[in-house]
């Protein structure tokens, strides 16, 4: 026992001078490592001396590292990495440290020569440019320089860090007013990588680098990330880089010059995350993308792609977000998406798919998001929607879908906050739900146009909506005084327009809506004073009604008023005069059709105004136009028709360059016109109305010089837009944003072919002049063949002589020519034959001559065009031409012929070859021309509202 004993201590004495001899190994290694990981004196001065430099801003993060550097050994520094070995700084992240102020090339982080990892994202450099001198750390492999407040151009030295693998330069700008604070212009994008070959991770999402994308990127085989998001990049993108064997995440999107195919795929990719949105991508999407199964994010929202959505895209079944909204795919949504069961949000919104809802979209039930608005699909709405219990957003609105909806079925989603189901054909049954539920709270809801005959009860509980439309329905009777009080605090926007309402039930003397930017009682039977909105309204619209009452002065202190349309109602009063020093935001005033007394108030009395339409058309008006106009310098529309002003021709505003509608039928303005003064005067102006006045002396032939926008034909394609303001009302919500556009489309009432027609848009490519019922004397001008780009000109009812000037031929998309009740005498100008598109002409009771010019348009106008000119003879008068008075044909009509007949000859050939169809269209192209220029009465449709989220 005594020997086991012995040999048993033995062992312990043993294993514990092991452990010893092991503590004491470990002891001696770690104080040797830290002793050779002991910082060298001069970095850990030059680290001070740039910690020194700066202001530390602890309100601007949560903790800042620098606060903690008060060791002797630098290496045992948060933030700072040192080389094992040698003990030299390898790498400094100060990342959201509160830094503020500048850095420049003598800063003493330039003296740490070892650095290999850089990262200073997320501090204030108080817009300091990158120093060049950040080129002599030619050693570090990663530079990040993010959210930082750098400005100005990236320095050349930069392309010295040859051993980068990764360099993010990401988010220098503000995102209030987009502005990027960085360049890469000179020197350019190509030239600061070119000898960044090694880069795995390359971010300079909004960098301001406006150039092409350069082809060398396609050689740098070791990206993983390539992110240029919002870069002002333009040309075609390099589809090899597509191709680039690691590439994972690659977004170019919000480069809206950018163009681009996806290419074909022919091997498998590592590629993770696609984002094309906002740029000029077309084409289809090619059958190949199939390759792409590593793919869990695909965003081509708002490019121009189109085609059908291609099957093969139910093989990326990692897919979780699939967003290809806003372009013009077509055809029904493919069956194979239901296999995309990783799916979270699927946007399909905005193009030209038909069909109807797939109900196998129950089957995705991880969905929170799906958007299938603005597009033509057609049925009823799948009951299996009901079962995506996850669902936030759910946007079917602006389809053709029809048939019986319970909102019921709507209620059991406990998650969903956005439902778009308006401008369809459904109609909405209120269930039992609807009285009872009470927890649900929805942000948006767009209930327009589904045959509503009452308020939906559940709205009372509502006190969270921001987003609210119940337009184009059939409610009627008062808006209840309950919905005074639904989300007071939240309500951003409201509209009931185009329903049955005749009164508010208890209105409140402000509306309680605190944060309300859009409210639209448009075209309603509302009686009553104007509701007044809180100071936060954006748009106001309460046109169309049976409104009473005044324009309270209240009006003048909505800071944020972009729109204020009165228009057609039976409001009185003086329109208060406040509202020319109000808010420099108010860009439309439309009090059309009122009675209103009393003068227009000075507005843009404030300098920056953004006045671009003002009309006060149809009041009672009086006294001068204010001279304060002159300072609108965004003004584009100005209708005064029909009141009782006194004035003379308001020369003065001809500096307003953006002027485009001049319109002041109807009124007492007098006097002869005076020649301009400047060289620019009135040099967009496309409509000019002072008919019905009492202006003297010669036509104004001398601005015809200056009229540019009546000289140049626009084409009428696809390109053309209405004359209109325009702006975004952007609302700020719990759940994210949600913008409207907001359109206001200019209004007017001219004489078109002799009647007096209203009109709710204008194409920005009809020119109109009508200068009638005024007492012009003297000759027309052969300047007026200048304005090749005319539509419509009136000039009937003055005083004219001389002769019709030949030159009017030239005016080719003339449509409507009225040159009746003058004096005019010779004969009508054969060269008016040319006027193909001439359907309203009328010469009658003047004191012209000779034969009327026959063929071409002139074989349609009757007997009424030509009336009281007594020698006036041929078609359609019954007073025939002698020999003596028949006028040869002009060589130009010969020419013309011949022209028209080679012109049929190659459509009687095209349809031989291409078949009938073809050749009928051609020649029905030819023969006919639709006037698009005007569109009668159009539907407001909400202006294009579409509460999109951004």
């Amino acid at each position: 026992m005594m020997g086991l004993s012995l040999c048993l201590i033995v062992f312990r004495n043993l294993v514990l001078k092991l452990l010893l001899i092991n503590i004491f190994i470990v002891n001696y290694v770690s104080f040797a490592s830290v002793q050779l990981s002991s910082c060298h004196d001069e970095e850990r001065l030059a680290l001070l001396q740039f910690k020194d430099s700066f202001v530390i801003k602890k309100s601007a993060c949560a903790y800042s590292k620098v606060l903690r550097w008060k060791s002797s050994n630098c290496c045992l520094w948060e933030g700072i990495d040192c080389d094992a070995e040698t003990g030299h700084v390898i790498g400094l992240d100060l990342s959201s440290s509160c830094l503020f102020g500048s850095i420049n090339s003598n800063s003493t982080l330039f003296s740490l020569g070892h650095l290999q990892l850089l990262n200073l994202a997320d501090n204030h450099f108080n817009f300091s440019q990158i120093p060049g001198a950040i080129g002599q750390l030619s050693g570090l492999t990663y530079l990040n320089l993010s959210k930082s407040f750098f400005y100005g151009q990236v320095p050349l030295e930069l392309s010295n860090l040859t051993k980068l693998s990764s360099l993010d330069l990401f988010c220098n700008y503000d995102r209030d007013t987009e502005e990027k604070f960085l360049q890469l212009r000179n020197p350019n994008f190509k030239t600061v990588v070119r000898n960044l070959t090694r880069l795995e991770v390359l971010i300079l999402s909004h960098v301001d680098i406006s150039s092409e994308v350069p082809d060398l990127l396609t050689n740098f085989t070791s990206l993983t990330t390539l992110l240029l998001k919002g870069c002002e990049l333009y040309g075609d993108f390099p589809d090899k880089i597509f191709h680039l064997p690691n590439l994972q995440w690659l977004d170019v999107g919000f480069n809206e010059n950018l163009t681009g195919r996806l290419p074909e795929f022919h091997q498998r990719s590592p590629l993770n995350t696609l984002k094309l949105t906002d740029t000029q991508f077309f084409g289809s999407l090619p059958y190949s993308i199939e390759k792409l199964d590593s793919l869990e994010i695909f965003k081509a929202r708002h490019c121009n792609f189109s085609g059908p959505i291609p099957t093969s895209l139910g093989k990326l079944t990692k897919l979780t977000i699939l967003d290809l909204g806003i372009n013009n795919f077509n055809g029904d949504i493919p069956s194979s998406l239901q296999n995309l069961t990783h799916l979270t949000s699927l946007l399909l919104d905005d193009n030209q798919i038909i069909g109807p809802i797939p109900p196998w979209l129950g089957n995705l039930t991880i969905l929170t998001a799906l958007d299938l608005h603005f597009n033509l699909l057609h049925g009823p709405v799948p009951q299996s929607l009901s079962l995506l219990l996850n669902l936030e957003k759910l946007r079917i609105n602006d389809n053709n879908l029809g048939g019986n909806l319970k909102l019921d079925m709507f209620f059991n989603i406990k998650n969903l906050t956005e439902l778009g189901l308006g401008h369809n054909n459904l109609a909405l049954i209120l269930g039992k739900a609807n009285k009872n539920v009470t927890s649900h709270q929805f942000n948006y809801l767009d209930l327009c146009s589904c045959k509503l005959r009452k308020f939906p009860h559940f709205l009372k509980n509502q006190s969270e909506l921001e987003w609210l439309d119940l337009g184009e329905n059939k409610i009627s009777g008062q808006i209840p005084n309950w919905m005074w009080n639904t989300s007071t605090y939240t309500l951003t926007l409201l509209s009931v327009c185009n329903n049955f309402l005749t009164g508010f039930d208890q209105i409140p003397a402000i509306l309680l809506w605190v944060n309300l930017g859009i409210f639209d009682i448009s075209s309603n039977m509302l009686r009553g004073p104007l509701p007044i909105p809180q100071p936060s309204i954006v748009e106001y619209d309460a046109s169309n009604s049976m409104l009473i009452g005044e324009i309270s002065p209240l009006f003048c202190n909505m800071s944020s008023l972009y729109s204020l349309d009165l228009s057609n109602n039976n409001l009185g009063g003086i329109i208060p005069q406040c509202l020319g020093n109000s808010s420099s935001s108010l860009s439309v005033l439309s009090l059309r059709n009122n009675s209103f007394h009393g003068i227009i108030p000075q507005l843009c009395s404030n300098n920056g105004s953004q006045l671009k339409m003002i009309d006060v058309s149809y009041n009672q008006l009086q006294g001068k136009l204010p001279r304060s106009l002159s300072n609108c310098l965004m003004l584009e529309a100005i209708v005064v028709s029909n009141n009782q002003l006194h004035d003379s021709f308001p020369s003065w505003l001809g500096s307003l360059l953006e002027l485009k509608l001049l319109i002041l039928h109807q009124n007492g303005f007098y006097g002869a016109i005076e020649k301009p003064k400047q060289d620019l005067d009135f040099s967009n102006l496309r409509v000019l109305d002072l008919s019905s006045n009492n202006f003297t002396g010669e036509l104004p032939s001398q601005y015809i010089f200056h009229w540019n926008a009546m000289k140049s034909i626009k084409s009428n394609g696809y390109g053309s837009t209405y004359l209109s303001a325009k702006t975004y009302y952007q609302s700020n919500l719990a759940k994210g944003q949600y913008y409207s556009p907001i359109e206001e489309r200019y209004t007017i009432t001219i004489m078109i072919k002799g009647v007096a027609t209203h009109y709710e848009a204008i194409q920005d490519i009809f020119t109109f002049i009508d200068l009638s019922d005024n007492r012009f004397d003297g000759e027309i001008s052969d300047l007026f063949g200048n304005l090749k780009a005319l539509h419509s000109l009136n000039l009937s009812n003055n005083r004219l002589t001389g002769c019709i000037p030949s030159s009017l031929g030239n005016l080719s998309e003339l449509e409507s020519l009225d040159l009746s009740q003058n004096n005019l005498s010779c004969y009508i100008p054969q060269e008016l034959k040319q006027l193909g598109f001439l359907s309203s002409f009328n010469v009658s009771h003047n004191n012209l001559t000779g034969p009327i010019p026959q063929g071409n348009q002139f074989s349609v106008f009757d007997n009424s065009s030509f009336d009281g000119n007594p020698e006036l003879c041929g078609d359609p008068l019954s007073k025939k031409c002698g020999n003596s008075q028949s006028s040869p044909p002009l060589e130009e009509d010969h020419k013309d012929s011949e022209s028209i007949l080679k012109k049929y000859w190659i459509f009687i050939l095209a349809g031989y070859i291409s078949g009938l169809v073809v050749g009928v269209i051609l020649a029905d192209t030819a023969m006919k021309r639709t006037p698009e220029w005007l569109v009668e009465r159009l539907s407001k449709r909400r202006k294009g509202r579409k509460g999109q989220r951004t």
